[in-house]
């Protein structure tokens, strides 16, 4: 294997031993079954080939970001949106303090201080 394609080897398991931190399953289980995955194919010289499972390679980490970045956008839509129904203008937003609310504007009126 050449040293261009041995450095991007390396960095390509760096990257995805770093993004494996996150993983659903758990960090140990996504480590074991990447050493095994880039064990499986430590012997191959085939420049094209070695390339081929770069790209591979690559295609992982952007399914791994895409996974990570639909659960961020779970969970904030979890904590904003109850029973998948957003809040409407009809419903008035909760003051800093909680035991009163908000009233809603008059009709007519902007709201701001003439």
């Amino acid at each position: 294997m050449a040293n261009s394609l041995r450095a991007e080897v390396l960095n390509l398991y760096k990257n995805l031993l770093y993004l494996g931190r996150e993983y659903p399953k758990g960090a140990d289980y996504f480590r074991s079954r990447l050493k095994a995955a880039f064990l499986k194919n430590k012997d191959e010289k085939d420049p094209e080939k070695i390339k081929q499972l770069i790209a591979r390679g690559e295609f992982v980490i952007k399914e791994l970001e895409a996974l990570y970045f639909l659960r961020k956008y779970r969970a904030l839509k979890q904590r904003y949106y109850s029973d998948d129904k957003p809040l409407t203008a009809s419903e008035p937003p909760i003051a800093a303090d909680s035991h009163r609310q908000v009233p809603p504007a008059r009709p007519g009126t902007t709201g701001e201080h003439q």
